[in-house]
């Protein structure tokens, strides 16, 4: 264990936070999700909430302020799942300014995770908890 680390954030999970560059994405997945034929870079979390792995990854990661909008999520047929919400307060509450989602098709969201950096596998029950994050910038 080390101080002020969250302990979701294993060995391997900050190797890819670190050596991921400004622009690439990162997706967090449920456990409906298809994360083992899609991933290029698979880090299982199977006993974690989609928003408990989504505050480990924000306590670290810098959202990227170059776009609109540096987070993605499905459409659901009803338009937009609820934890599409605690999804958006987490994002503000970690970069300090309001981060809405933008919401794609359910085949463009797998385009762009087939494309991700790295897929986190979460344990999460929820319906559509999935989202891509696109990494920003640290400025000096």
């Amino acid at each position: 264990m080390l101080k002020n680390l969250n302990p979701l954030l294993t060995g391997d999970l900050l190797a890819i936070l670190a050596d991921m560059g400004h622009g690439d994405d990162i997706a967090i997945v449920d456990a409906n999700f298809p994360a083992a034929s899609m991933a290029q870079r698979l880090v299982r979390l199977p006993q974690t909430s989609a928003t408990d792995a989504l505050d480990a990854v924000l306590s670290l990661f810098p959202l990227d302020d170059f776009v609109e909008l540096p987070a993605a999520a499905m459409r659901t047929p009803d338009g937009r799942a609820p934890i599409y919400d605690d999804f958006e307060a987490q994002m503000t509450a970690a970069e300090g300014r309001t981060v809405g989602i933008e919401l794609i098709d359910r085949f463009a969201f797998y385009d762009q995770t087939k494309a991700a950096y790295a897929v986190i596998a979460t344990g999460e029950r929820r319906l559509y908890a999935n989202i891509l994050l696109k990494k920003g910038v640290i400025r000096a």
